[in-house]
């Protein structure tokens, strides 16, 4: 294995990203396995480059929110989901994997998850990549406080304006609650928001 080092990202204070290509499907594997499943640590392999990333307290203060908040919404409306937190998927045939920061199966279990969240406190690897390869049929992606929602179709991940899996789900509002500094408070409210 030669690992080459690329050039890095600005983090925020904190985050720490290491990205290397010229690392092989089963070097990632094995990388991967080696690191075991550490919370705060994200691997990402896309054709022959790794991105290690740390991720912050922002950045799990975020996706813990969000995750609290989808699941609400879920119960209130009445959306079968299951969840996964950031399991690691992997397809060798594709060459692709990571670990979303929250996902969700829909209705029923299945390989890969319906839906994908991710949260991007810095910019790094292009995840709508990997996630494509992966099969994933919607990625919702949180910055700069608001939610691109993305659909795959036959060319790849296209922006849409509301989520075929949470279609009564309003992102402004979503992103309002996200906002909210305190997650019990946020929680809180937004449960008042769906029954009125």
């Amino acid at each position: 294995m030669v690992a080459v080092p690329l050039e890095p990202d600005r983090p925020e204070p904190g985050e720490q990203r290491l990205v290397f290509g010229g690392i092989t499907y089963k070097d990632y594997v094995l990388i991967s396995d080696v690191f075991g499943h550490r919370p705060g640590l994200r691997l990402t392999y896309l054709r022959g480059t790794l991105e290690i990333t740390t991720t912050t307290p922002l950045h799990e203060h975020l996706k813990k929110l969000i995750a609290r908040l989808v699941e609400l919404h879920a119960l209130v409306r009445g959306v079968r989901i299951l969840g996964f937190g950031s399991a690691t998927y992997r397809r060798e045939d594709r060459e692709r994997g990571l670990e979303p920061d929250e996902c969700y199966c829909v209705d029923t279990k299945k390989d890969f998850p319906d839906l994908a969240i991710e949260v991007v406190v810095t910019r790094g690897m292009n995840k709508l990549d990997v996630y494509a390869g992966l099969g994933v049929a919607e990625v919702w992606v949180y910055e700069d406080g608001r939610f691109c929602v993305y659909r795959l179709g036959p060319d790849g991940y296209a922006p849409q304006s509301a989520s075929r899996f949470f279609p009564e789900l309003d992102f402004a509002v979503l992103a309002e609650h996200v906002a909210m500094p305190d997650q019990d408070d946020a929680v809180r409210a937004y449960w008042a928001r769906l029954r009125g």
